[in-house]
Protein backbone atom coordinates (compact mmCIF):
# COMPACT_ATOMS: atom_id res chain seq x y z
CA UNK A 1 0.00 0.00 0.00
CA UNK A 2 0.81 3.92 -0.43
CA UNK A 3 1.36 5.45 2.78
CA UNK A 4 2.29 8.25 4.36
CA UNK A 5 3.28 9.28 7.72
CA UNK A 6 2.19 12.55 9.14
CA UNK A 7 5.73 13.52 11.41
CA UNK A 8 9.10 12.54 11.30
CA UNK A 9 9.40 12.29 15.27
CA UNK A 10 9.97 9.47 17.80
CA UNK A 11 6.32 7.80 16.50
CA UNK A 12 6.26 8.64 12.93
CA UNK A 13 9.87 7.42 12.23
CA UNK A 14 9.88 4.66 14.02
CA UNK A 15 6.15 3.36 12.56
CA UNK A 16 7.67 4.60 9.09
CA UNK A 17 10.50 2.38 9.29
CA UNK A 18 8.39 -0.63 10.47
CA UNK A 19 5.86 -0.12 7.62
CA UNK A 20 8.96 0.00 5.36
CA UNK A 21 9.79 -3.19 6.72
CA UNK A 22 6.63 -4.87 5.66
CA UNK A 23 6.61 -4.42 2.49
CA UNK A 24 4.96 -0.91 2.07
CA UNK A 25 5.56 2.28 0.14
CA UNK A 26 6.33 4.76 2.61
CA UNK A 27 6.57 8.72 2.89
CA UNK A 28 7.67 10.39 5.93
CA UNK A 29 6.66 14.12 5.35
CA UNK A 30 7.44 16.72 8.09
CA UNK A 31 7.71 20.59 8.29
CA UNK A 32 11.19 20.73 9.51
CA UNK A 33 13.47 21.27 6.47
CA UNK A 34 16.45 20.61 8.58
CA UNK A 35 14.85 16.81 9.73
CA UNK A 36 14.33 16.10 6.50
CA UNK A 37 17.69 16.91 5.16
CA UNK A 38 19.15 14.91 7.49
CA UNK A 39 17.21 12.12 7.07
CA UNK A 40 17.50 11.81 3.61
CA UNK A 41 21.87 11.99 4.16
CA UNK A 42 20.98 8.58 6.73
CA UNK A 43 21.37 10.87 10.10
CA UNK A 44 18.80 9.66 12.43
CA UNK A 45 17.69 12.24 14.80
CA UNK A 46 16.78 10.31 17.64
CA UNK A 47 18.46 7.85 19.25
CA UNK A 48 16.51 4.33 19.13
CA UNK A 49 17.83 0.91 19.17
CA UNK A 50 17.18 -0.82 15.99
CA UNK A 51 16.13 2.08 14.00
CA UNK A 52 19.03 3.29 12.24
CA UNK A 53 19.78 -0.22 10.70
CA UNK A 54 15.97 -0.47 9.99
CA UNK A 55 15.88 2.90 8.13
CA UNK A 56 18.43 1.72 6.37
CA UNK A 57 17.71 -1.35 4.95
CA UNK A 58 14.10 0.05 4.16
CA UNK A 59 15.93 2.99 2.27
CA UNK A 60 14.53 1.61 -1.45
CA UNK A 61 11.00 2.12 0.22
CA UNK A 62 10.99 5.09 2.35
CA UNK A 63 11.19 8.79 1.49
CA UNK A 64 11.32 11.79 3.24
CA UNK A 65 10.26 15.10 2.37
CA UNK A 66 8.68 18.57 3.04
CA UNK A 67 6.64 18.55 -0.28
CA UNK A 68 3.00 18.25 0.77
CA UNK A 69 1.59 17.24 -2.59
CA UNK A 70 4.25 14.93 -3.17
CA UNK A 71 3.27 12.94 0.21
CA UNK A 72 -0.12 13.30 0.30
CA UNK A 73 -1.69 13.50 -3.16
CA UNK A 74 -1.49 9.49 -3.84
CA UNK A 75 -1.54 8.28 -0.70
CA UNK A 76 -4.10 5.03 0.33
CA UNK A 77 -3.51 5.70 4.05
CA UNK A 78 -2.21 8.63 6.00
CA UNK A 79 -1.26 8.37 9.54
CA UNK A 80 -0.80 11.67 11.64
CA UNK A 81 2.35 11.02 14.30
CA UNK A 82 2.34 15.08 15.18
CA UNK A 83 3.06 15.74 18.82
CA UNK A 84 0.64 17.25 21.03
CA UNK A 85 2.44 18.95 23.94
CA UNK A 86 1.22 19.56 27.26
CA UNK A 87 -0.85 22.79 27.83
CA UNK A 88 -0.26 23.92 31.53
CA UNK A 89 -4.13 23.13 32.85
CA UNK A 90 -2.83 19.71 31.76
CA UNK A 91 -5.22 19.51 28.66
CA UNK A 92 -3.40 18.87 25.35
CA UNK A 93 -2.34 21.04 22.55
CA UNK A 94 -3.43 20.22 18.68
CA UNK A 95 -2.56 22.64 16.75
CA UNK A 96 -0.13 20.53 14.87
CA UNK A 97 -2.96 17.71 14.43
CA UNK A 98 -5.00 20.45 12.88
CA UNK A 99 -2.32 21.72 10.68
CA UNK A 100 -1.56 18.34 9.68
CA UNK A 101 -5.22 17.62 8.68
CA UNK A 102 -5.47 20.99 7.13
CA UNK A 103 -2.69 20.24 4.67
CA UNK A 104 -4.04 16.50 4.28
CA UNK A 105 -7.49 18.20 2.90
CA UNK A 106 -6.13 20.27 0.77
CA UNK A 107 -3.77 18.14 -0.83
CA UNK A 108 -5.49 14.57 -1.11
CA UNK A 109 -6.59 13.72 -4.76
CA UNK A 110 -7.93 10.16 -3.83
CA UNK A 111 -10.09 8.60 -1.65
CA UNK A 112 -7.68 7.86 1.42
CA UNK A 113 -7.82 6.75 5.20
CA UNK A 114 -6.52 8.98 7.55
CA UNK A 115 -5.24 7.48 10.69
CA UNK A 116 -4.76 9.68 13.83
CA UNK A 117 -1.30 7.80 16.24
CA UNK A 118 -1.23 11.51 18.12
CA UNK A 119 -2.18 10.97 21.38
CA UNK A 120 -5.48 13.06 21.42
CA UNK A 121 -8.51 13.86 23.75
CA UNK A 122 -11.32 11.38 23.31
CA UNK A 123 -13.86 13.02 20.79
CA UNK A 124 -10.61 14.52 18.89
CA UNK A 125 -11.50 11.63 15.68
CA UNK A 126 -14.93 12.53 15.53
CA UNK A 127 -13.91 16.73 15.23
CA UNK A 128 -11.22 15.50 12.80
CA UNK A 129 -13.96 13.56 10.32
CA UNK A 130 -16.24 17.37 10.48
CA UNK A 131 -13.58 19.43 9.75
CA UNK A 132 -11.80 17.25 6.49
CA UNK A 133 -15.33 16.74 5.25
CA UNK A 134 -15.47 20.35 4.94
CA UNK A 135 -12.58 21.28 4.44
CA UNK A 136 -11.22 18.92 2.04
CA UNK A 137 -11.79 18.69 -1.91
CA UNK A 138 -15.39 18.06 -3.48
CA UNK A 139 -15.53 13.98 -4.34
CA UNK A 140 -12.89 12.76 -2.12
CA UNK A 141 -14.06 10.35 0.48
CA UNK A 142 -11.38 10.84 3.80
CA UNK A 143 -12.60 8.42 6.32
CA UNK A 144 -11.02 8.84 10.32
CA UNK A 145 -9.75 6.33 12.08
CA UNK A 146 -8.01 6.08 15.62
CA UNK A 147 -5.09 3.92 15.40
CA UNK A 148 -3.31 4.64 18.71
CA UNK A 149 0.52 3.89 19.14
CA UNK A 150 1.57 1.84 22.55
CA UNK A 151 5.81 2.17 21.92
CA UNK A 152 8.06 2.02 24.95
CA UNK A 153 11.12 3.81 24.02
CA UNK A 154 14.09 1.84 23.91
CA UNK A 155 12.12 -0.85 22.98
CA UNK A 156 10.10 0.96 20.24
CA UNK A 157 10.87 -1.24 16.96
CA UNK A 158 10.19 -4.30 19.12
CA UNK A 159 7.12 -2.79 20.30
CA UNK A 160 5.77 -2.04 16.94
CA UNK A 161 7.13 -5.28 14.60
CA UNK A 162 5.57 -7.52 18.12
CA UNK A 163 2.98 -5.68 19.36
CA UNK A 164 0.62 -7.37 21.68
CA UNK A 165 -2.41 -5.65 20.10
CA UNK A 166 -2.92 -3.54 17.26
CA UNK A 167 -6.00 -0.71 18.58
CA UNK A 168 -8.55 -0.13 15.21
CA UNK A 169 -11.13 2.41 16.00
CA UNK A 170 -12.79 2.56 13.03
CA UNK A 171 -16.34 4.35 12.06
CA UNK A 172 -17.49 2.48 8.65
CA UNK A 173 -16.99 -0.95 6.84
CA UNK A 174 -14.06 0.39 4.59
CA UNK A 175 -12.43 1.61 7.05
CA UNK A 176 -12.04 -1.54 9.20
CA UNK A 177 -11.03 -3.73 5.94
CA UNK A 178 -8.37 -1.27 4.53
CA UNK A 179 -6.33 -0.83 8.53
CA UNK A 180 -6.26 -4.40 8.71
CA UNK A 181 -5.11 -5.15 4.93
CA UNK A 182 -2.49 -2.44 6.01
CA UNK A 183 -1.28 -4.36 9.43
CA UNK A 184 -2.02 -8.14 7.65
CA UNK A 185 1.98 -8.72 7.52
CA UNK A 186 2.09 -8.30 10.91
CA UNK A 187 0.04 -11.01 11.68
CA UNK A 188 -0.73 -9.17 15.24
CA UNK A 189 -4.38 -9.52 16.95
CA UNK A 190 -6.78 -6.76 16.64
CA UNK A 191 -8.70 -4.68 19.11
CA UNK A 192 -11.76 -3.26 17.00
CA UNK A 193 -13.75 -0.23 18.38
CA UNK A 194 -15.14 2.90 17.86
CA UNK A 195 -12.87 5.77 17.53
CA UNK A 196 -13.75 7.51 20.90
CA UNK A 197 -13.06 4.48 22.48
CA UNK A 198 -9.78 3.72 21.08
CA UNK A 199 -9.09 6.91 22.03
CA UNK A 200 -9.62 6.46 25.26
CA UNK A 201 -7.99 2.94 25.50
CA UNK A 202 -4.73 4.83 25.04
CA UNK A 203 -5.31 7.04 27.69
CA UNK A 204 -6.39 3.94 29.74
CA UNK A 205 -3.24 2.36 29.48
CA UNK A 206 -0.58 4.70 30.27
CA UNK A 207 -2.03 5.86 32.81
CA UNK A 208 -2.44 2.34 34.37
CA UNK A 209 1.44 2.00 33.97
CA UNK A 210 1.74 5.72 35.72
CA UNK A 211 -0.81 4.47 38.43
CA UNK A 212 1.27 1.31 38.61
CA UNK A 213 4.70 2.87 39.23
CA UNK A 214 3.00 5.11 41.67
CA UNK A 215 1.63 2.39 44.10
CA UNK A 216 5.22 0.81 43.63
CA UNK A 217 7.06 3.99 44.97
CA UNK A 218 4.65 4.40 48.36
CA UNK A 219 5.02 0.68 49.10
CA UNK A 220 8.94 1.45 48.63
CA UNK A 221 8.66 4.90 51.25
CA UNK A 222 7.33 2.25 53.45
CA UNK A 223 8.86 -0.52 53.28
CA UNK A 224 12.07 1.89 54.32
CA UNK A 225 9.99 3.10 57.65
CA UNK A 226 9.55 -0.64 58.72
CA UNK A 227 12.79 -2.33 57.29
CA UNK A 228 11.35 -4.16 54.53
CA UNK A 229 12.91 -4.74 51.32
CA UNK A 230 10.81 -3.30 47.84
CA UNK A 231 12.76 -5.73 45.41
CA UNK A 232 11.79 -8.79 47.53
CA UNK A 233 7.77 -7.51 47.85
CA UNK A 234 7.89 -6.36 44.31
CA UNK A 235 9.14 -9.81 43.40
CA UNK A 236 6.25 -11.36 45.48
CA UNK A 237 3.48 -9.79 44.53
CA UNK A 238 4.84 -9.78 40.44
CA UNK A 239 4.18 -13.32 40.40
CA UNK A 240 0.65 -13.01 40.99
CA UNK A 241 -0.43 -13.33 37.36
CA UNK A 242 -3.48 -10.86 38.52
CA UNK A 243 -0.22 -7.72 39.28
CA UNK A 244 2.52 -9.21 36.96
CA UNK A 245 6.28 -8.08 37.43
CA UNK A 246 6.51 -5.42 34.68
CA UNK A 247 6.63 -1.78 36.47
CA UNK A 248 6.82 -2.95 39.52
CA UNK A 249 10.36 -1.06 39.75
CA UNK A 250 10.87 1.13 42.44
CA UNK A 251 12.63 4.85 41.83
CA UNK A 252 12.73 8.48 41.60
CA UNK A 253 9.50 8.34 39.56
CA UNK A 254 8.38 8.21 36.07
CA UNK A 255 9.27 10.54 33.29
CA UNK A 256 9.29 10.73 29.68
CA UNK A 257 7.05 12.40 26.76
CA UNK A 258 4.03 9.97 27.14
CA UNK A 259 3.26 8.94 31.23
CA UNK A 260 3.38 12.71 32.78
CA UNK A 261 1.49 13.86 29.95
CA UNK A 262 -1.03 11.85 29.75
CA UNK A 263 -1.95 11.18 33.61
CA UNK A 264 -2.65 15.32 33.28
CA UNK A 265 -4.33 14.94 29.89
CA UNK A 266 -6.94 12.10 31.50
CA UNK A 267 -7.28 14.24 34.55
CA UNK A 268 -7.98 17.55 33.05
CA UNK A 269 -10.58 15.77 30.56
CA UNK A 270 -12.47 14.42 32.91
CA UNK A 271 -12.16 17.16 35.17
CA UNK A 272 -13.77 19.55 32.08
CA UNK A 273 -16.78 16.83 32.76
CA UNK A 274 -17.07 17.63 36.18
CA UNK A 275 -15.49 14.42 37.34
CA UNK A 276 -12.45 13.81 39.65
CA UNK A 277 -9.95 10.47 39.03
CA UNK A 278 -8.21 10.68 42.29
CA UNK A 279 -6.45 7.90 41.73
CA UNK A 280 -4.66 9.79 39.01
CA UNK A 281 -4.28 12.44 40.94
CA UNK A 282 -2.67 10.75 43.53
CA UNK A 283 -0.53 8.83 40.98
CA UNK A 284 0.79 12.33 39.92
CA UNK A 285 1.16 13.50 43.81
CA UNK A 286 3.23 10.73 44.54
CA UNK A 287 5.40 10.76 41.58
CA UNK A 288 5.96 14.73 41.76
CA UNK A 289 7.26 14.18 45.36
CA UNK A 290 9.35 10.74 44.39
CA UNK A 291 11.78 12.66 41.90
CA UNK A 292 12.91 14.72 45.24
CA UNK A 293 13.45 11.96 47.52
CA UNK A 294 17.31 11.27 46.25
CA UNK A 295 18.11 14.96 47.63
CA UNK A 296 16.94 14.64 50.87
CA UNK A 297 18.81 10.76 51.41
CA UNK A 298 22.04 12.83 50.59
CA UNK A 299 21.19 15.67 52.86
CA UNK A 300 21.66 13.07 55.84
CA UNK A 301 25.35 12.71 54.75
CA UNK A 302 26.74 15.47 53.60
CA UNK A 303 24.24 18.51 54.46
CA UNK A 304 23.82 21.25 51.78
CA UNK A 305 24.71 21.38 48.35
CA UNK A 306 26.57 24.63 48.75
CA UNK A 307 30.03 24.01 47.31
CA UNK A 308 29.80 20.04 46.79
CA UNK A 309 31.02 18.69 44.02
CA UNK A 310 27.76 16.35 42.96
CA UNK A 311 28.16 13.12 40.24
CA UNK A 312 25.10 12.49 38.42
CA UNK A 313 24.82 9.50 36.16
CA UNK A 314 22.12 8.97 33.67
CA UNK A 315 20.08 11.68 32.16
CA UNK A 316 17.24 9.92 29.98
CA UNK A 317 14.50 9.22 31.89
CA UNK A 318 15.44 5.57 31.14
CA UNK A 319 18.10 3.55 29.30
CA UNK A 320 17.92 2.89 25.60
CA UNK A 321 16.70 6.72 24.83
CA UNK A 322 18.52 9.99 24.54
CA UNK A 323 15.13 11.64 25.72
CA UNK A 324 15.43 13.70 28.26
CA UNK A 325 11.48 15.17 28.82
CA UNK A 326 10.10 15.39 32.14
CA UNK A 327 13.22 13.08 33.13
CA UNK A 328 13.75 13.37 37.27
CA UNK A 329 17.09 14.11 36.06
CA UNK A 330 16.89 17.14 35.06
CA UNK A 331 14.86 18.21 37.71
CA UNK A 332 17.32 17.36 40.13
CA UNK A 333 20.33 18.80 38.26
CA UNK A 334 18.57 22.31 38.57
CA UNK A 335 17.69 22.14 41.86
CA UNK A 336 21.81 21.34 42.87
CA UNK A 337 22.79 23.98 40.57
CA UNK A 338 19.91 26.54 42.34
CA UNK A 339 21.75 25.12 45.76
CA UNK A 340 25.32 26.27 44.60
CA UNK A 341 26.42 22.63 43.73
CA UNK A 342 29.24 22.05 41.03
CA UNK A 343 27.39 19.44 38.90
CA UNK A 344 28.90 17.00 36.52
CA UNK A 345 26.88 14.90 34.39
CA UNK A 346 27.67 11.70 32.56
CA UNK A 347 25.04 9.75 30.01
CA UNK A 348 26.13 8.26 26.73
CA UNK A 349 23.21 9.44 25.17
CA UNK A 350 21.74 12.23 26.38
CA UNK A 351 24.78 14.57 26.91
CA UNK A 352 24.07 17.21 23.94
CA UNK A 353 20.38 17.74 25.07
CA UNK A 354 21.61 18.61 28.73
CA UNK A 355 24.43 20.91 27.38
CA UNK A 356 21.77 22.71 25.18
CA UNK A 357 19.39 22.78 28.50
CA UNK A 358 22.08 23.76 30.92
CA UNK A 359 24.98 25.04 28.69
CA UNK A 360 28.27 25.92 30.88
CA UNK A 361 26.01 25.41 33.99
CA UNK A 362 27.09 21.94 34.34
CA UNK A 363 29.80 19.75 33.41
CA UNK A 364 29.68 17.01 30.84
CA UNK A 365 31.63 13.70 31.07
CA UNK A 366 32.48 11.67 28.52
CA UNK A 367 32.99 8.84 31.18
CA UNK A 368 31.20 7.75 34.52
CA UNK A 369 35.19 7.83 36.22
CA UNK A 370 35.63 11.54 34.96
CA UNK A 371 32.07 11.98 36.48
CA UNK A 372 32.89 10.67 40.04
CA UNK A 373 36.10 11.80 40.41
CA UNK A 374 36.42 14.07 43.36
CA UNK A 375 33.01 14.17 43.65
CA UNK A 376 31.21 14.63 47.36
CA UNK A 377 28.10 12.64 46.25
CA UNK A 378 26.96 10.76 43.40
CA UNK A 379 23.42 10.54 42.56
CA UNK A 380 21.91 7.60 39.87
CA UNK A 381 19.42 8.56 37.90
CA UNK A 382 19.42 6.09 34.82
CA UNK A 383 20.34 1.88 34.79
CA UNK A 384 21.97 1.97 32.29
CA UNK A 385 24.21 -0.80 31.84
CA UNK A 386 27.67 0.38 32.36
CA UNK A 387 26.22 2.10 35.71
CA UNK A 388 24.82 -1.33 36.82
CA UNK A 389 28.81 -3.30 35.44
CA UNK A 390 31.07 -0.35 37.35
CA UNK A 391 33.29 -1.97 39.93
CA UNK A 392 31.76 -0.61 43.07
CA UNK A 393 35.22 -0.44 44.26
CA UNK A 394 35.61 2.80 42.32
CA UNK A 395 33.77 4.89 43.74
CA UNK A 396 35.53 4.69 46.88
CA UNK A 397 39.04 5.49 44.92
CA UNK A 398 37.63 8.48 42.96
CA UNK A 399 35.20 10.21 45.07
CA UNK A 400 35.97 12.38 47.76
CA UNK A 401 33.78 10.96 50.22
CA UNK A 402 32.18 7.84 48.68
CA UNK A 403 28.68 8.46 49.38
CA UNK A 404 26.19 6.77 46.49
CA UNK A 405 22.38 7.83 46.29
CA UNK A 406 20.78 5.06 43.95
CA UNK A 407 17.38 6.26 42.52
CA UNK A 408 17.06 3.11 40.50
CA UNK A 409 18.23 0.53 42.80
CA UNK A 410 21.41 -0.84 40.64
CA UNK A 411 23.61 -2.40 43.13
CA UNK A 412 23.01 -4.61 46.43
CA UNK A 413 23.62 -2.83 49.60
CA UNK A 414 25.62 -5.11 51.45
CA UNK A 415 28.03 -5.47 48.25
CA UNK A 416 27.87 -1.85 48.17
CA UNK A 417 28.97 -1.04 51.98
CA UNK A 418 31.39 -4.31 51.49
CA UNK A 419 32.86 -1.77 49.18
CA UNK A 420 33.48 0.95 51.42
CA UNK A 421 30.38 2.91 49.93
CA UNK A 422 27.42 5.22 51.95
CA UNK A 423 24.70 3.80 49.67
CA UNK A 424 21.20 5.06 49.67
CA UNK A 425 18.82 3.45 47.45
CA UNK A 426 14.94 3.29 47.25
CA UNK A 427 13.19 1.05 49.60
CA UNK A 428 15.36 -1.78 50.93
CA UNK A 429 17.02 -1.72 54.52
CA UNK A 430 20.35 -0.28 54.90
CA UNK A 431 22.49 -0.63 57.30
CA UNK A 432 23.63 2.48 58.73
CA UNK A 433 19.97 3.48 59.03
CA UNK A 434 18.51 -0.34 59.99
CA UNK A 435 18.60 0.72 64.25
CA UNK A 436 16.82 3.64 63.62
CA UNK A 437 14.17 1.82 61.70
CA UNK A 438 13.68 -1.27 64.35
CA UNK A 439 12.95 1.51 66.78
CA UNK A 440 10.13 2.76 64.80
CA UNK A 441 8.78 -0.71 64.20
CA UNK A 442 8.96 -1.06 68.01
CA UNK A 443 7.10 1.95 68.46
CA UNK A 444 4.21 0.87 65.71
CA UNK A 445 4.03 -2.45 67.77
CA UNK A 446 3.82 -0.79 70.88
CA UNK A 447 1.09 1.49 69.98
CA UNK A 448 -0.41 -1.60 68.04
CA UNK A 449 -0.62 -3.69 71.02
CA UNK A 450 -1.77 -0.78 73.45
CA UNK A 451 -4.65 -0.22 70.41
CA UNK A 452 -6.12 -3.96 70.72
CA UNK A 453 -5.35 -3.74 74.41
CA UNK A 454 -8.41 -1.10 74.97
CA UNK A 455 -10.45 -2.06 72.44
CA UNK A 456 -10.85 -5.53 74.58
CA UNK A 457 -11.33 -3.76 77.70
Amino acid sequence: MKITIAGAGYVGLVTAACLADKGHDVICVDVNEEKIRRLNEGIVPIYEPGLEPLIQRNSARLRFTTDDAEAYRWAEVIMVAVGTPPLPDGSVQLDAVWKALGRIAMAVERDCLVAIKSTVPVGTGDEAARFVAENGRSGVRIDIVSNPEFLSQGTAVRDTLQAPRIVLGVESERAERMMKDLYAPFALPYVVTDRRSAEMIKYAANVFLALKISYINEIANVCELVGADIQAVAEGIGMDPRIGRRFLRAGVGYGGSCLPKDASALYSLAASHGYSLKTVWAAMDVNEKQKWKLLDKARLHIGDFRNRTVAVLGAAFKPGTDDVRESPALANIERLIAEGAAVRVWDPAALEHVARRFGDAVVCCQTIEEAIRGADVCFIFTEWPAVLQFDLHRYKTLMKTPVVVDGRNCYDPKAAEAAGLIYESIGRPVGHRQLKVDRAVDVLQCASAAFFRKQCE
